[in-house]
């Protein structure tokens, strides 16, 4: 080893879906929205200006800070905007888990978690769902640094109950509980609801799945405005820009346009349900998700032979090589067409 080598921070990073190559793939393994952005996002991006480019954005994203707030119903001043919840969540471990005391996540849950973890050296512990894959909330009535979960989780799509939820928030008032709710908006009630009764709750969401904005990278935090200042103040000690222009302007178009939103959101849950009941009659097992995916396995189909046999058809779905999980795969919901196309392979397929 060269010297300057022992003083490199080594960690083991987070893998991200593959992106194929050929646009004609169907590309069910990334969780994106299968349907356009908002018309209004269109609108907004061909009036965009190249002038205000040669200028610094606004640090505070007021215009999208704004648009957050009033789509949530709660005040600017609890809205904390970054690149993507990605963003978000990395700037909340760094500014809310350094008591030295573990941190407490599921044993299946984003793998983000342990990466963002092991980066910043904070202590973690992972209760393991039951069989069921829920979480059981009295694995986490006890001591520890902080609480981080999605709602739904992910992989599984498993959604908690609110109650259950605030039943975690309230056994851990002395430390920062972070509800992760990627996937709120595909079925189950945001903890939001719940901020005017918890300082220490902060939910974190995303434009990347249910605004069709993946490609924007935006993420937002909502809090109490103890909580964001707090956050701000970690930003703009790192990175005082991180919101471009073009990502201000057009989140904010998408924030606005809630009939389209429901619009979309609405095909999305109606097209998992359907497709729900044929995957089960191929005798697929699964949980029952309330996200944009299904996390599914079968009896008779090794999980890694069906991710590349459905790779070489043109389909990609996700495979998680982890313990308790390496003979499932998640499978994003496409849009009716690309279901149809997944469920002919399968037919064939399982009929081998």
């Amino acid at each position: 080893m060269r010297e300057w080598e022992s003083n490199v921070r080594k960690v083991v990073p987070y893998v991200p879906g593959e992106q194929p190559k050929d646009q004609r793939a169907i590309k069910l393994n990334t969780n994106e929205n299968p349907y356009p952005p908002s018309p209004m996002v269109e609108e907004a991006l061909r009036e965009l200006a190249a002038e205000p480019m040669r200028r610094y954005p606004d640090s505070a994203a007021q215009q999208l800070v704004d648009a957050i707030a009033k789509e949530q119903g709660v005040k600017p001043e609890q809205i904390f905007v970054g690149v993507g919840s990605d963003d978000v969540l990395a700037l909340a471990f760094l500014t809310f888990f350094n008591s030295g005391k573990p941190i407490l996540f599921p044993d299946i849950t984003y793998s983000f978690y342990d990466v963002w973890a092991d980066l910043f050296r904070i202590p973690y512990e992972c209760p393991p769902l039951n069989d069921r894959f829920e979480i059981v909330k009295e694995d986490y009535y006890r001591e520890n640094g902080g609480v981080i979960f999605p709602n739904p989780n992910a992989p599984t799509g498993v959604l908690m109950p609110l109650a259950e939820v605030e039943a975690i928030i309230a056994h851990n008032r002395k430390v920062i509980v972070i509800v992760d709710e990627a996937y709120i908006d595909f079925g189950g009630s945001s903890a939001v609801s719940l901020l005017e009764k918890y300082d220490n709750l902060l939910v974190v969401q995303t434009f990347s799945k249910s605004r069709s904005m993946a490609g924007m990278r935006i993420g937002y935090a909502v809090g109490n405005a103890d909580l964001i200042r707090c956050l701000n103040d970690v930003k703009y000690s790192f990175n005082s820009y991180s919101m471009n222009q073009t990502a201000i302007t057009l989140g904010t178009a998408a924030a606005l346009d809630h009939t389209y939103f429901e619009k979309t959101r609405q095909k999305i849950i109606a097209t998992r349900e359907r497709t729900k009941k044929e995957m089960a009659a191929l005798g697929f097992r699964f949980a029952d998700s309330q996200a944009n995916f299904l996390f599914v396995t079968h009896e008779s189909a090794q999980a890694g032979e069906l991710l590349e046999a459905l790779k070489e058809a043109g389909i990609y779905v996700r495979y998680f090589k982890r313990p308790r999980i390496e003979n499932y795969l998640r499978i994003t919901i496409g849009t009716d067409e690309e279901m149809d196309e997944l469920l002919a392979f399968l037919r064939k397929y399982l009929k081998r």
